[in-house]
């Protein structure tokens, strides 16, 4: 550990532990996509997005995979460019050989329908690579109370850790009390 008495020695020290220490958190394509979405009744999705990205994403690592890609490459967005752009820069996770034959498990165990394949290999990589967080608007599938027993079981019978599975609004730094 860092031995400065200092107060910008301490600071520093605090900053390289924050830095080393980041938790990591995987996008499925719904953040990116509701960053720029312009419809109405999707704007308080869009405003929280956009908060949580400008104010608390640098806290993280962030992780997408190209399943992210493929699914934000093959959508109809009329902002597409700006989409990709943004996360562009976000590491990509590898294709592992395993997600396939988690995919299908998860799905031959109803945690995701035949049809949402894209939703359970978005849980398979962040299940497989151990990150903490999985991040997603998606309720009805993803960040939903009634799926997580459920998923933590059927993780448990494959020997995967269990994202905490949020939404923007859910991972939001406490503000320090004054």
């Amino acid at each position: 550990m860092f031995l400065g008495t200092d107060e910008s020695s301490r600071c520093f020290a605090l900053s390289l532990t924050k830095h080393i220490m980041k938790e990591k958190v995987y996008l499925d394509s719904t953040i990116p996509s509701y960053y720029f979405d312009d419809r109405e009744s999707l704007q308080t999705f869009t405003q929280v997005t956009k908060k949580w990205w400008s104010e608390m994403a640098s806290y993280y690592e962030l992780y997408i995979s190209d399943a992210v890609l493929q699914e934000l490459s093959s959508g109809n967005y009329p902002r597409k460019n700006e989409i990709i752009r943004l996360v562009s820069s976000i590491p990509l996770l590898p294709l592992a050989s395993d997600l396939e034959q988690i995919v299908e498990f998860y799905i031959s165990n109803y945690v995701m329908p035949k049809s949402l394949v894209g939703d359970a290999l978005h849980l398979a990589y962040t299940s497989y690579f151990d990150i903490q967080y999985l991040l997603t608007w998606n309720c009805n599938h993803l960040a939903n109370a009634n799926k997580r027993k459920h998923i933590r079981v059927i993780n448990g019978k494959l020997g995967l850790s269990t994202p905490e599975i949020v939404t923007p609004l859910e991972l939001f730094k406490e503000e320090p009390s004054t």
